[in-house]
């Protein structure tokens, strides 16, 4: 009774402290990833099973009648609801249709296997519908029951896969391997069957990225990798049989022949592939292994990666591990159900590329066709690489979570630009050069993975072979081929860009000459930033990275194409798409974020109040969701840095509301949960930096821009042991702008943090209130 007494006494005589609620942590962030999101609205998402930076990917590849295109870029759309096969590799977020891969449908089909599948043009019999309500997406599986019967239960490692097929008590129960049907059709195909040994084994030889794609002509129609697989069975096969073109084989075992790349009539009617029958009634499962250097490789990671009694139930289990280990590396504190899953999915689908692209035994295919194995010290060769989208946003996550996997990713690049005589191409599927967009994004990706502290490549082989193409004309500078989309060159028409100072319109065999400008000038600061680390001499390359104000027209007040002799390509509206690459000089216009004092000057006096208008209506009214060539678009690229602006123009409480008006309005959950086509994670990862409420200040440099962080708490991992957080205990809906904010106890004015916090860790302290402030604001915190 005494202590109750002293404590009560005590307790009435230390003064009153306020109740603090207690956020809770996402302990299972696998669990609210939806991998559904984004397979509406052209986001271009799959719901696949898929491990992180998985060479395999096993996902539907839809139809909706045509057997020579998907219902998707990727093989899968949320309407689209009849399936010809589950394909065994995906991108995320290819912007055609169709986009790339979708290597060897395999689809699960029931009757009498009598007419050619290739035949079936229209996919009205080798085809099967399904309902949203028989499926299941989670992370590291797929499931779905087709309306023919069969359950599909789908599971995989990072190069093999397990899949059960439960076939209904009726009917002739078949597997067909599609194996030329990849989505922009092959070069040729073979598949072999060996009945008695219940196994399957093949090859798909193909590549043509965005194949259909009109501004690419037949330039991009071209081969670039063989995938193998090998496949076997639990259950006895009772039967098999084979089709070239219109011609089926009962009883065949083996035969070859692709599509070619055509389209349309051109196409229907081609290719080739096999099947396997099996008992009525069967529960069939299948192990599956890939390679992309041969059928060997195919069979040891297949060995390696799943055992001969693995159940899909098991690998299932092992992949949801994987990604809650990975996305735990990222710890959110509180927000309500709905963020959470629009979070977590975002950080899914944001390591989803790059993919790891060698065998396990080291070996992989390189971008000269030849097999390479991996350097010294170097654990995973990667593929794909979206440059011109990937590294406004998507690299610096890479950087800031992943630093081992970004610089394995480097070092990849640099390799594949080896093995492409020094030429890095600007976008890479797998290890093909596609040479899709404008720019030279690989010198900003390498350029700020050095700044965030990615080490673990030839830092200095990678930026010497990157300042010669930046310096010296290759030989294919000058060519026309796949212009405008694809043109041919790293860094086009260099000599005359080097000459004139600008990409002239009418001269410089690129998409745009005002987007070039603009994409080089960023390029060289970033190239010019990381030789000042590396010791090297940079004052041409500094020089270079303002020449994007030969560009900038200041009768206009915007970027505008110019022509060789000087003069301004005419009929110039703020609207105009010409000079310019997807998008417009409206947008392009701000795309100087490494210099935004030197961009206030050139536009005037008036510059706040045109950035304002970029991101809202003549009423006042926001719009930021997209849908006018004179305003903020969400779904591309060029723009994704306008709304941080505002912090170096002295406003950042305008760059606080603008980004939690797109977090709220803009992304969400379901499938219409992203704006549009997520190129390779690259719209994820913006919504992830602004969701944490930090975002790159600018490609080549590690410092942090602060915005309104959604999240009391967030606490980040690097792989390399460093650790940041964020914390913003008092945020809301209302609550989402900067009052105050300290950096490991000390308080700091700057609107953004500096390269040590990035590199070294540290915490920051974000007091939110509701109402604007002049946080930020002045001149020497800009």
């Amino acid at each position: 009774m005494r202590a109750v007494v002293g404590g009560l006494v005590l307790a009435l005589l230390l003064p009153a402290l306020p109740a603090q609620a207690v956020e809770p942590v996402v302990t299972d962030p696998a669990a609210y990833v939806d991998p559904l999101i984004g397979s509406a609205r052209d986001g271009n998402t799959w719901p696949g099973a898929v491990r992180p930076f998985g060479m395999i990917s096993w996902s539907p590849t839809s139809t909706r009648g045509d057997q020579t295109s998907t219902g998707a870029a990727n093989g899968y759309q949320y309407d689209v609801k009849r399936v010809r096969g589950f394909s065994l590799t995906h991108v995320n977020g290819a912007g055609c249709n169709p986009g790339a891969a979708g290597d060897i449908p395999i689809l699960p089909y029931v009757g009498a296997v009598d007419t050619s599948p290739t035949a079936d043009t229209k996919d009205a019999k080798y085809a099967s519908d399904f309902s949203h309500a028989q499926e299941v997406a989670k992370p590291g599986r797929y499931t779905v029951t087709l309306a023919n019967g069969v359950k599909s239960d789908l599971a995989v490692t990072t190069r093999a896969g397990v899949g059960d097929f439960s076939f209904p008590a009726e009917g002739r129960p078949n597997l067909l391997f599609r194996t030329s049907n990849s989505l922009n059709g092959s070069e040729d195909a073979e598949i072999s069957i060996d009945a008695a040994n219940r196994k399957v084994t093949g090859s798909v030889l193909t590549g043509a990225f965005c194949g259909r794609r009109a501004n690419g002509g037949t330039n991009n129609r071209k081969t670039y990798y063989r995938l193998h697989f090998t496949a076997s069975f639990d259950q006895p096969v009772v039967a098999t049989g084979t089709w070239k073109d219109s011609t089926i084989t009962p009883g065949g075992t083996r035969t070859t022949g692709g599509e070619g790349y055509a389209t349309g009539t051109d196409r229907a009617g081609r290719g080739s592939g096999g099947y396997v029958s099996f008992a009525p009634g069967a529960k069939v499962r299948m192990r599956i292994g890939i390679s992309y250097v041969s059928l060997q490789g195919a069979e040891q990671n297949l060995a390696a990666e799943i055992r001969q009694d693995a159940t899909v139930n098991r690998i299932a289990n092992d992949g949801y591990r994987d990604w809650k280990n990975e996305l735990q590396n990222v710890r959110i504190h509180g927000g309500t159900d709905a963020q959470r899953t629009t979070f977590y999915t975002a950080l899914y689908h944001a390591m989803l590329q790059p993919n790891i692209f060698n065998d396990v035994d080291g070996r992989y295919l390189g971008t000269d066709q030849q097999i390479h194995r991996l350097a010294p010290g170097q654990r995973a060769q990667y593929g794909t690489f979206s440059g011109w989208d990937q590294y406004r946003a998507h690299i610096q996550l890479l950087a800031l979570l992943k630093p081992d996997v970004a610089g394995d990713f480097a070092q990849s690049m640099y390799q594949f630009a080896q093995q492409n005589k020094g030429i890095w191409d600007r976008w890479l599927h797998n290890n093909g050069a596609t040479h899709v967009m404008t720019g030279d994004p690989a010198a900003p990706t390498l350029a700020t993975f050095a700044a965030m502290g990615v080490g673990n490549f030839d830092t200095v082989g990678a930026y010497d072979s990157l300042v010669r193409q930046a310096t010296v004309q290759n030989a294919e500078a000058e060519l026309d081929g796949g212009c405008p989309g694809q043109c041919t060159g790293q860094r086009p028409a260099l000599n005359t860009y080097l000459a004139k100072h600008y990409a002239p319109q009418d001269a410089c065999h690129c998409w745009g000459g005002a987007a070039e400008t603009l994409e080089n000038s960023l390029a060289d600061f970033s190239l010019a930033q990381w030789g000042s680390r590396l010791g090297k001499p940079t004052a041409d390359l500094a020089d270079r990275g303002t020449w994007w104000k030969n560009t900038f027209d200041p009768a206009v007040g915007y970027q505008r194409a110019r022509k060789a002799d000087g003069t301004w390509q005419p009929g110039f509206t703020p609207s105009t798409d010409v000079g310019f690459a997807q998008g417009s000089s409206a947008t392009y216009t701000w795309m100087v974020p490494q210099d935004v004092s030197g961009l206030a000057e050139a536009i005037g006096g008036n510059v706040v109040e045109r950035l304002d208008g970029f991101f809202h209506d003549a009423a006042g009214n926001w719009a930021v969701k997209g849908g006018s060539a004179l305003r903020y678009d969400p779904t591309n690229e060029p723009g994704l840095h306008t709304p941080w602006l505002y912090n170096g123009l002295g406003l950042a409480w305008k760059t606080q509301a603008t980004t939690r008006e797109i977090v709220d309005t803009v992304y969400g959950t379901g499938p219409s949960g992203l704006p549009g086509n997520d190129d390779l994670g690259t719209l994820s990862a913006w919504y992830v930096f602004a969701a944490i409420g930090v975002f790159p200040q600018t490609p080549g440099r590690a410092e942090l821009l602060v915005g309104s962080p959604l999240f009391p708490k967030v606490d980040l991992h690097r792989s390399n042991g460093v650790r940041l957080t964020v914390e913003a205990p008092a945020t809301s809906d209302t609550n989402q702008y900067v009052e105050s904010l300290s950096l490991d106890g000390k308080e700091r004015g700057e609107s953004w943090l500096p390269e040590s916090f990035v590199t070294e860790g540290g915490r920051i302290t974000v007091k939110l209130g509701a109402a604007p402030t002049n946080w930020g604001t002045a001149p020497v915190d800009r």
